[in-house]
């Protein structure tokens, strides 16, 4: 765990394998990265140089996504015995291969949203098929996967659960709030029906997966607390399932007219109110849980929280409440969700800019790697 967590205070010593600690958390910061150019385009409030922001981040995003593929690559070959025992025997550390396929599922949705100036439309659209393909095999192995070693392999106790436990269950939600984006690019009939059932699908499977967790996390930390301080960011991590999960039934509802057209204007408008019903009351959790995680963290910081790689925890969860809020502000037309929308962008964008600058100093100075 340490290796995935703690700031290291000594550069490598001399001869050590430069990746030997290159582990699948480090995908958090191609998720932070890419949502938080995606979150820019989701704005429902145009603001000047929005477009060009997303782009810039998304572009940086990708270029990340592909470094660190490369990155891993080898790691994976140069120590696979120790990534074999990361993932069989090591489950606080298991857990974070829910971040890869989150990573490939954010970066492709930005290459269809935001990436065409930048690469071209079909290029986009190519590149969005793709890593969305790959993302949902990979979320879906791994959110049956993880809970499989769990129960069979990884020595674990309820009372020390931490939010860490849900990275796994959450990738399919992920894809299945992206993936109606790529319905209007399918042929009509039996193959929009088929992604948008299969996004339907995921949803339920996530979400349920989540309830089922959420009491164990919330009784590992009033029981345990948090084992340690340099793990209080994770603490954001519960908002993900719920700004994603409101994510997706808005998109569901923009697809149905596209996938299901036999529902008619009136299955369009119920699936419009479903979401705008879900969305409202599960973003009132969210933002009481965004309190919480707040109040914890500054706590933290003040009792010298030292900088680890979960501070990207801060960008991502965050980056599902904006695109949630701004769905909730296109599909009601409140100016309150609007305010919020961009509220939170603005928090998500403070995040980042920090998370990626004390990463990088860390990189610089070889203590994280």
């Amino acid at each position: 765990m340490a290796t995935l967590l703690a700031p290291q205070t000594r550069p490598h010593a001399a001869g050590s394998p430069a990746l030997s600690r290159l582990g699948p958390n480090w995908y958090a910061a191609v998720m932070g990265t890419a949502i938080t150019g995606n979150a820019a385009a989701a704005l429902p409030i145009d603001l000047p140089g929005r477009l060009a922001l997303a782009e810039a981040v998304w572009t940086l995003s990708l270029l990340l996504l592909a470094v660190l593929l490369a990155a891993r690559a080898v790691h994976l070959v140069r120590h696979r015995e120790q990534a074999r025992r990361t993932l069989l025997e090591d489950p606080s550390a298991a857990v974070f291969y829910g971040c890869p396929p989150m990573a490939l599922l954010a970066v492709g949705y930005g290459a269809l949203a935001v990436g065409g100036p930048v690469v071209g439309e079909r290029a986009g659209l190519a590149l969005d098929a793709l890593l969305w393909g790959a993302g949902t095999l990979y979320a879906v192995a791994v959110a049956a996967g993880l809970p499989y070693l769990m129960i069979t392999r990884h020595r674990l106790s309820a009372l020390e659960a931490n939010p860490t436990w849900l990275l796994p269950v959450v990738a399919p939600m992920v894809a299945a709030a992206l993936g109606p984006a790529l319905v209007p690019h399918l042929p009509e009939g039996v193959a929009r029906q088929a992604l948008l059932y299969g996004c339907v699908a995921m949803f339920g499977a996530s979400l349920l997966a989540t309830l089922v967790l959420l009491p164990v996390v919330f009784g590992g930390l009033v029981h345990n607390k948090l084992p340690a301080v340099a793990l209080t960011p994770s603490l954001f991590l519960v908002l993900g399932p719920f700004g994603q999960s409101t994510t997706a039934v808005h998109q569901f509802a923009d697809a149905v007219p596209l996938a299901l057209p036999a529902a008619g204007e009136q299955g369009a408008a119920v699936a419009r109110g479903l979401a705008e019903v879900y969305g409202v009351a599960v973003m009132g959790f969210a933002l009481l849980w965004l309190a919480v995680a707040l109040v914890a963290n500054l706590r933290a910081l003040r009792a010298g929280m030292p900088f680890a790689m979960t501070w990207w925890a801060f960008t991502f969860p965050v980056g599902t409440l904006v695109t949630g809020t701004a769905a909730l502000a296109r599909h009601t037309g409140f100016g309150g969700f609007t305010g919020l929308a961009v509220a939170l962008w603005l928090l998500l964008f403070t995040a980042w800019a920090v998370a990626a600058g004390r990463t990088l100093a860390g990189l610089r100075a070889g203590r994280l790697l």
